[in-house]
């Protein structure tokens, strides 16, 4: 290599980094990164071994999933697979009672948007590069519900699930700023965490330690201080769309 060539080829060099570092600027931080959090490796159980009792209620789960995805609960898991940009809006708006969008509700979008990265995605991390685990439809050779998924699916482990884990750590923080409906949101939380298992892209163990470990990480974040002034600035939000006073006594409601 002459140095001319040297020469271009450190400027190609130095180019892509200065677009990658642009780029890298530009994505979203929150309040935690991923060593914040627990390390699910050292927190939950290995998956479980071909031949146990918890093996067997996977496989169950698995068949009962598939029995009913041609069904109206089928088709809602399949809605819930798409992670399109303020996913949440859709899925918890009408549990939540108020409408969730940028528009409407700016402070408690811009929170959910950091729960759903910190104690969602985040949270589940480095369990599933430690276990590694693959997916239902790929051991059993079969497809899922949404087939146009499957190929990033295949290059992303399985144990535990990332879905999961984003839609219930949105339905604690959820629940704790709205509890007079907690159960309607919780519940949602959980149906969204099964329906995982219906289009066939996670075992029940998956989701079922999804749930332990995006606990896990909405816990870690209300050690957070930044996280907690979000908090309130969406519970002050909140009461407003309820006419609620500041710091109210209960004259107004």
């Amino acid at each position: 290599m002459n140095i001319y060539a040297a020469m271009r080829r450190a400027f190609l060099l130095l180019v892509a980094f200065s677009l990658a570092a642009g780029v890298y600027a530009k994505s979203p931080k929150y309040y935690l990164s991923v060593g914040d959090l627990p390390d699910g490796s050292k927190v939950i159980p290995a998956p479980p071994a071909d031949g146990t009792a918890r093996k067997d209620y996977d496989e169950a789960q698995y068949q009962w999933g598939k029995s009913i995805r041609e069904t109206p609960r089928g088709h809602m898991a399949v809605a819930d697979a798409e992670l399109g940009e303020g996913w949440f809006c859709q899925v918890f708006s009408e549990p939540f009672g108020y409408e969730i969008s940028k528009d409407t509700t700016p402070e408690l979008y811009k929170l959910l948007k950091a729960v759903e990265l910190d104690a969602g995605s985040y949270s589940v991390r480095k369990a599933k590069q430690h276990f590694k685990r693959t997916r239902p439809f790929m051991d059993h050779g079969e497809p899922t519900s949404t087939p146009h998924q499957e190929e990033g699916m295949r290059t992303n482990y399985s144990y535990p699930s990332g879905h999961t884990a984003r839609g219930w750590a949105l339905a604690l923080v959820l629940a704790e700023l709205n509890p007079d409906r907690q159960e309607e949101i919780l519940n949602r939380g959980f149906e969204y965490g099964q329906s995982r298992v219906i289009v066939g892209a996670h075992w029940q163990s998956d989701v079922d330690m999804a749930r332990v470990m995006s606990s896990a990480g909405v816990a870690r974040l209300h050690a957070d201080r930044r996280f907690g002034e979000q908090l309130l600035k969406a519970k002050t939000e909140l009461d407003a769309l309820k006419g609620v006073c500041p710091e109210c006594c209960g004259c107004c409601r």
